[in-house]
């Protein structure tokens, strides 16, 4: 009987599936694989936020501080600009820089704490739905139904009236903002994952609803989360914008940048910086997060290739 020959060795790189090879998720995160705009969104976003955070600190001026004798003065570059009023003043004679800075931060800041409100309550809502079923899930998506057909712009005049238009009260009604789509997609998501076998092995080693949602349903369906946030986010910055802008938002003399907008539509013609700076910055943080947000969708979807 002749001799079996040996197999050839296989090597190390053959070995490797091509599923090992291929870049894992915190890889395709990193902040080597990402495009250059992708970097230049998040130095930008860093700076705002940064900005925001220190703000009392960074304005170079009191926000709500009035020089009737320096009103509608330019900003730098353009006749009229006074020397330490880099984008102008309003018609009171603010400076307009420090307003935009600690108006980015109760704008986003409203909106941050509305979008979580918003994530908090249909997260719930979808989790509660999609794993107990039954009446409660048609309950639930009845719900949702009704809340997409009022206008919401309704609800939130409403609120106002009855509850008044401090901060608090804004960061709840427009935390009700989008709430039905997280409850929507996570319900979708929780049909799904719930008839994997890790879940049908947790229920039958007698594990809670609770401990199976919070433990292995919600990890499973973070991705999809974190992309529906950053999506969301731009519109609910410009819901707190537009309020603001209708004088139904945050009150003076407290600076929120739609209120700034609201302030200088009329003086559009001889003072177009007063309403055209603080519209700039809205225009730039909503790019910026939306941009993130494309690509946190591509990258976090596994049905892209890289």
């Amino acid at each position: 009987m002749s001799a079996v020959a040996p197999l050839p060795a296989m090597s190390a790189t053959a070995a490797v599936g091509d599923d090992e090879r291929a870049p894992t998720l915190r890889s395709r995160l990193g902040w080597r694989r990402m495009p250059s705009r992708i970097k230049g969104c998040v130095i930008a976003a860093a700076v705002l936020l940064l900005a925001a955070l220190l703000a009392p600190w960074v304005a170079p001026h009191d926000p709500v501080a009035t020089q009737i004798l320096l009103k509608l003065k330019a900003p730098i570059g353009l006749e009229g600009y006074e020397a330490g009023y880099w984008l102008g003043t309003d018609q009171l004679g603010r400076d307009l820089l420090s307003r935009c800075i600690h108006g980015i931060r109760v704008s986003v800041g409203i909106a941050l704490l509305g979008l979580v409100v918003s994530a908090v309550v249909g997260t719930s809502a979808g989790l509660v739905a999609g794993l107990l079923g039954g009446w409660v899930d048609r309950a639930v998506m009845m719900l949702v139904d009704v809340f997409i057909t009022v206008p919401f712009l309704l609800l939130v005049l409403v609120g106002i009236a009855v509850f008044g238009s401090d901060i608090p009260v804004l960061v709840l009604l427009i935390g009700l903002a989008r709430w039905e789509s997280y409850a929507r997609i996570v319900r979708g998501q929780v049909l799904q994952v719930r008839e994997m076998p890790y879940i049908e092995a947790a229920r039958a080693l007698g594990a809670s609803t609770r401990f199976i949602a919070l433990r292995h349903v919600l990890p499973n369906i973070a991705s999809p989360l974190i992309v529906l946030l950053t999506l969301n986010f731009p519109s609910i910055l410009l819901l707190e914008s537009s309020l603001s802008f209708l004088g139904i938002g945050v009150q003076p003399p407290t600076a929120s940048l739609g209120r700034m907008v609201g302030d200088g539509r009329d003086h559009l013609i001889f003072a177009w910086w007063v309403a055209v700076a603080p519209a700039l910055v809205i225009v730039a943080i909503t790019c910026i997060v939306q941009m993130v947000g494309d690509w946190l969708r591509d990258v976090l979807d596994v049905k892209v290739d890289d």
